[in-house]
């Protein structure tokens, strides 16, 4: 039976009630917590890093699921590891040599993650789905929170969903970027079973717990 989850982006948060915010989200029902890690080299934004990773890990008892949207990620690799990420995802853009890097991550003890941006082909990462733990599709462009949901990436994670497949893969396909009640349905139709979302989450009008909680509902009833 397939497992779907939900994995609120913490960067869509109030860092001033960080906390609250976690408890919100784990006490709803959040299955994850998604936290992008962006350069200003790869990703036009500046974010967060492992140090913040570490005191959310104080705070959390769900996984953190760290995307790490930055060039050169074997040299921080380690950091997020050490910090308490359970799962690390690379971009292939970054990492011509997935294999390498989802090795480095395992001997880690983290589950490895490889993902593409919107216009690279969902070929460029067939080298690494016979190895990787999870695969996320970007539905945006990396680098800005409350982008349009781009519904041309719907068939790219079908395209996926056949190649794990075909594998007799069990790794988790994940889909970030404009996931919202309307647009999880169409993404889990094609295969995804793992959910970022931002502001459908933190920014819902009765707050981080209802917006868990309406996204939950979709996936049940859808």
């Amino acid at each position: 039976m397939t497992q779907y989850l939900i994995a609120p982006s913490i960067i869509a948060s109030d860092f001033a009630h960080i906390a609250d915010e976690v408890a919100a989200i784990q006490s709803a029902g959040a299955d994850w917590i998604h936290v992008d890690i962006m350069d200003g080299h790869f990703a036009p934004d500046i974010t967060i890093g492992p140090l913040f990773v570490k005191s959310l890990k104080r705070v959390a008892n769900i996984p953190l699921d760290v995307h790490l949207m930055i060039s050169e990620p074997e040299k921080y690799i380690p950091a997020f590891a050490d910090a308490g990420a359970n799962n690390i995802t690379v971009h292939v853009e970054t990492c011509p040599d997935l294999p390498r890097l989802i090795a480095q991550i395992k001997s880690l003890g983290c589950k490895a993650g490889v993902t593409l941006n919107p216009a690279t082909p969902a070929s460029a990462i067939d080298s690494a789905l016979p190895l990787a733990d999870l695969v996320l599709v970007m539905s945006v462009v990396p680098g800005y929170s409350g982008q349009k949901f781009m519904p041309e990436m719907i068939a790219k994670v079908e395209e996926i969903r056949v190649k794990l497949n075909a594998l007799r893969s069990s790794a988790h396909l994940e889909v970030d970027g404009g996931i919202n009640v309307e647009t999880l349905p169409l993404m889990k139709q094609a295969g995804a079973n793992v959910f970022v979302t931002g502001n459908a989450a933190f920014k819902h009008p009765q707050g981080s717990g209802a917006g868990v909680r309406a996204l939950k509902e979709v996936i049940n009833a859808s």
